[in-house]
């Protein structure tokens, strides 16, 4: 049976793109993985701990790698990608990306304005007396 087939069939829950069997193929793509994993978090830790970066870079520097340490988890260990067979993985991940976003943005939204409209301390203890 062809492998067309058989994912026609709903056989075999072999992950997209590797092959029934590959051992090798897959272990040398967790490695992969695994080593630039361990890099960007070693990075991480040099870039906060060390004046390699101007200090107000430190966050957007950690941002950049914090936010490729995720890539390199969604392709090499959840196989992500944009192949036909990814489709809703792909469209799921941007939707939770969305939501994460709305989320973030109205809660700094509305923090700022809450602090916009919030009686200064001085006029709340001129108050109390």
């Amino acid at each position: 049976m062809s492998e067309h087939a058989k994912r026609a069939a709903g056989a075999g829950d072999s992950v997209p793109g590797d092959a029934e069997g590959d051992r090798a193929g897959s272990i040398a793509l967790y490695t992969t993985g695994l080593v630039f994993a361990l890099l960007l978090t070693a990075a991480s830790f040099v870039v906060s701990q060390t004046h390699l970066l101007w200090s107000p870079g430190v966050p957007a520097g950690l941002a950049v790698l914090a936010i490729a340490q995720m890539g390199v988890h969604l392709v090499f260990f959840l196989h992500m990608s944009t192949g036909a067979d990814n489709t809703n993985n792909v469209v799921a991940l941007a939707f939770g990306v969305l939501i994460v976003t709305l989320i973030v943005s109205g809660t700094f939204w509305i923090m700022a304005h809450l602090n916009g409209n919030m009686i200064p301390a001085t006029a709340i203890m001129e108050m109390s007396h």
